[in-house]
Formats: structure tokens, sequence, C-alpha cells
């Protein structure tokens, strides 16, 4: 297959990113095609719909390694299920399937760029396809949710001060501040003395997590 494209968000690293798409509605990035597929009319009509469809390449997985069955983090990290049961990035072909917010298509001199939101990916993701999302066909109001229906109101309490949330961008801070309720830690990791860090637009965000609060101690420029 063919990368048609590379979308561009504010985590250059995997640690951080929302487990699901949609979850952090404003995280935001742009999709900037390669030169072959730089055309104006392969995204003609694509404004009319209001969310796609982006098939992308797992970046980091080794797929001789996968296995039948995986830990979710979500459960614990010690419950097997299904490979095919999860979304798992360990899975016989690299392929991630996300459901973003379309936001704009802009018009460059590099051909169009697409804006979108509510991204779970990483900076430089490669993209394989881009598809409308159909909701007459690909919302099923009626559908099981599984074992995620027990895990998905999980959140945390962030204790992020003032003089730390101003290092970001006004536009950023809602956004950090959603992904760290999602709790970034693998959920086998109770230990309050713990520190963590992710990156997130250019910072290295410090925190410990205790009893159900995440309290971020210390914001510094991030070094790759």
């Amino acid at each position: 297959m063919k990368i048609i494209a590379h979308i561009y968000t504010d985590f250059p690293q995997k640690f951080g990113i929302p487990r699901q798409s949609g979850l952090v509605k404003d995280l935001t990035g742009k999709i900037v095609f390669e030169p072959e597929f730089r055309s104006t009319d392969a995204v003609k009509g694509l404004e009319g719909f209001s969310y796609i469809w982006l098939l992308w390449q797992f970046q980091g997985t080794d797929r001789s390694n996968w296995s039948a069955t995986v830990k979710p983090p979500r459960l614990g990290g010690n419950t097997h299920v299904g490979v095919f049961a999860t979304r798992s990035p360990f899975r016989p072909n690299n392929i991630g399937l996300s459901s973003v917010k379309l936001e704009k298509i802009e018009l460059t001199e590099n051909g169009p760029v697409i804006h979108v939101s509510g991204i779970d990916l990483k900076n430089g993701t490669p993209i394989y396809d881009i598809k409308p999302y159909l909701p007459y066909t690909d919302c099923h109001v009626d559908a099981r949710e599984g074992f995620a229906h027990d895990v998905k109101e999980y959140e945390l309490k962030v204790d992020f001060p003032q003089e730390l949330l101003k290092k970001f961008p006004p536009e950023k801070q809602t956004a950090i501040i959603e992904v760290l309720k999602q709790d970034p830690r693998p959920s086998y990791h109770d230990d309050p003395d713990r520190k963590y860090g992710v990156a997130f637009a250019g910072f290295d965000v410090h925190f410990t997590v205790k009893e159900d609060i995440l309290t971020v101690f210390e914001v510094v420029p991030f070094v790759e």
C-alpha cells in the first residue's frame, strides 16, 4: 500500500496519546499529502462531511511478535482477551483506524491540507487512506460495547497549577488537561511516588497520581 499523507500533531511520543479517537475533542492535527496525491480534485466534496475515517500505520510495532491474546491497559493489564477483540497496536498488520472530526480543508500552494480534531495519532504518522464517515451506515445506536462498557467513564481529577498551565498557549490548555484526565499510565501502575512525563506541544508535563488525583508539578521544554 502507498502512504498518501502524514498527520502532524502535538504528540512527539506515544505515551499520553488517548487510547481512542474522539476522547479529547480539542486535540488537533493537520494532514499533509505526499506530492503524488496533492490534488484538489482528490478532496472535492469532502468538505460536505463532518467526520472522516483515517486508515494509518502503527509505528514502532513488530508484526513478527504479534500474539493471539493481549492485555488491555484499561482492564488492569492482567486480563487476556483476543487481539481481534481489542484495538491494540500489536496486531498481524500494523493498520490503525480512527474517526476524526473534519474542521476544514485548506488549499495551499503545496496542495490541500486537511485540519482535523479528536485525534489519537503521533506526530508524523503515515496515512494510508481517507474515507468519509457516513452516519446512516457507520453509526449503530444499538451496538453492544463488550468489556469496554465497564471502563469508558474512567477519568482522573487533574490538579494543574495555573502558573504551569499558562506555559501553553490558550488553545492548547484544555487539550492537555483532557489528555491527563484519560490517565496515560498503564493501569497496573499504582505508585503515588512514581513520576511520569507526557510530551505535548513542545513541553514535557511531569506529574504524579495518588488516589485518582493527577498532580502536575513541573512543565519543561521537551527535548527529543
